[in-house]
């Protein structure tokens, strides 16, 4: 499974109120959520993202409360994957639940924003292709690459059931 986009950098400790604002958790649409994504801390982040891109950041990366909606406003605006030194432990939850990939490195901060990434998430390495680096991180396990190809992991739980 490959992730190929241009990188959007953000800080440590981005929280789950950074990442979707709480007056807008009365929707769980995933368009609606994704054109406030980031607003409070990057107004014009939407209208910089094209489908495909990839958020980079610092450590602790989703921290905050448990907002299934958080990973939701992130994969709703476009974004493929997101990069980080380290996620918090509810978000890698919520970001499994929705189908939103994500790959701890601990190089992060080498990444500059706007440079052109590809993850292999099977092989566990994330090239910079403006830099003509190549990073080794731990592979995404096939179970939770299936997760993310079917959209998610009630529509995967879904297409067990049927088979």
């Amino acid at each position: 499974m490959l992730i190929k986009g241009k990188a959007h950098k953000l800080g440590d400790d981005i929280n789950t109120d950074d990442i979707i604002a709480a007056k807008y958790l009365v929707s769980s649409d995933a368009g609606e959520l994704g054109r406030h994504c980031l607003e409070n801390i990057k107004p014009d982040f939407c209208d910089k993202v094209s489908a495909g891109d990839i958020i980079v950041a610092g450590k602790n990366f989703g921290c905050g409360s448990s907002r299934e909606h958080a990973p939701l406003a992130i994969k709703g605006c476009g974004i493929s994957a997101v990069v980080a030194k380290s996620f918090a432990g509810i978000f890698f939850r919520n970001a499994i639940n929705i189908g939103l990939p994500f790959v701890e490195l601990s190089q992060a901060k080498e990444i500059n924003d706007g440079d052109l990434l590809e993850i292999d998430l099977a092989n566990g390495i994330i090239k910079n292709l403006t830099q003509n680096q190549a990073y080794k991180t731990q592979a995404f396990p096939e179970f939770l690459q299936d997760i993310v190809k079917e959209g998610g992991l009630m529509n995967y739980i879904k297409g067990r059931v049927t088979k």
